[in-house]
């Protein structure tokens, strides 16, 4: 190995802790949250794409989850910017942490993907560009990446809380 080789991997697992480490941090913050809610629930942890991930799903038939969630996500949008903020609270670094409850933002990536792959063949067959309703900047990301994979390119414009994706034909 050289020593490039080296440090490049060291680099990488210097990050995959820090990203292990404000998993930890979150599912702590989380699991006091769920106790003082008095709400079942279990957590779990994983790093995906360069972000720590943390996940609450619970066993039960039980609906008590989806109140976290709230309407359209709005809830579990603001628990994850909490989250965020404990995680920074505690290791001082800006964190990208992803927070999922019940399954919500998984089934919510899936629809978007279709989304996304649908728009790129309209864009393909027409010529045209389409413009898409304004969504959060996780549903964009998940837009923009089904339309890369797609093979064409795509582009947010406005302005939050009504920016939206453009997709572009080649």
């Amino acid at each position: 190995m050289t020593e490039g080789t080296i440090s490049a991997a060291a680099e990488g697992a210097d990050t995959l802790t820090r990203l292990e480490q404000e998993g930890e941090i979150a599912a702590d913050y989380l699991e006091g949250l769920l106790d003082i809610a008095d709400l079942d629930g279990d957590i779990d942890m994983d790093v995906e794409a360069d972000r720590a991930s943390v996940s609450i799903i619970s066993d039960s038939k039980s609906r008590d989850l989806e109140k976290l969630v709230g309407r359209d996500g709005e809830v579990l949008e603001a628990l994850q910017e909490l989250t965020r903020l404990a995680v920074h609270r505690e290791t001082g670094d800006r964190s990208r942490l992803m927070l999922d409850i019940a399954g919500y933002r998984a089934d919510k990536r899936a629809e978007l993907s279709e989304l996304g792959a649908k728009a790129a063949a309209e864009v393909r067959s027409s010529g045209e560009s389409v413009r898409l309703k304004p969504m959060t900047p996780f549903e964009r990301k998940v837009v923009h990446d089904a339309v890369k994979a797609a093979g064409l390119r795509s582009e947010s414009e406005g302005e939050e809380p009504e920016r939206f994706v453009v997709v572009l034909p080649a």
